[in-house]
């Protein structure tokens, strides 16, 4: 099983399609392990995108991703970092394919609806920036609860 992270940007939230967006994950057999939102701070903000920080983006993505409420969430699942990239689609809404998150419904780049860690290691660095020790769940023991199985 593999962890990840997606950030429901602003805009996601602003657009009322955070249940849209969630949905498209589950539907693909994704479990939510962890879910909030939350205002990004500027400190937040710089952390999560310092591979950025000498692009000349690296201003207005700090703007734009400190300037309302988002949503975290930690998805698990097999493969799961290849899956929702592929459920996501390119970051440019027009080179993202119809049928993707982003060839659906996103229509500028900046404004691309949608974070996701693009491999294992920076899975794991994201997630602890915005989920604690202890906020993600374990489905393996809910799972062995739920069926009876658990202690």
């Amino acid at each position: 099983m593999e962890r990840t992270l997606i950030l429901l940007k602003p805009d996601a939230v602003q657009r009322a399609l955070v249940g849209e967006i969630v949905a498209r994950f589950e539907s693909k057999g994704l479990k939510i392990v962890g879910l909030k939102m939350l205002h990004v701070d500027e400190a937040l903000a710089r952390r999560h995108y310092a591979p950025h920080v000498e692009k000349p983006f690296f201003g207005s993505l700090l703007r734009f991703i400190t300037s309302s409420p988002l949503v975290a969430l930690a998805l698990e699942g097999t493969n799961a970092i290849a899956r929702v990239r592929a459920i996501v689609g390119a970051t440019s809404p027009d080179d993202a394919a119809p049928g993707t998150v982003r060839g659906d419904l996103s229509a500028d780049l900046t404004l691309n609806l949608i974070h996701a860690s693009d491999a294992p290691e920076t899975a794991r660095a994201e997630l602890s920036l915005f989920f604690a020790d202890g906020e993600l769940m374990d489905y393996r023991r809910c799972d062995e609860a739920w069926l009876g199985l658990a202690d």
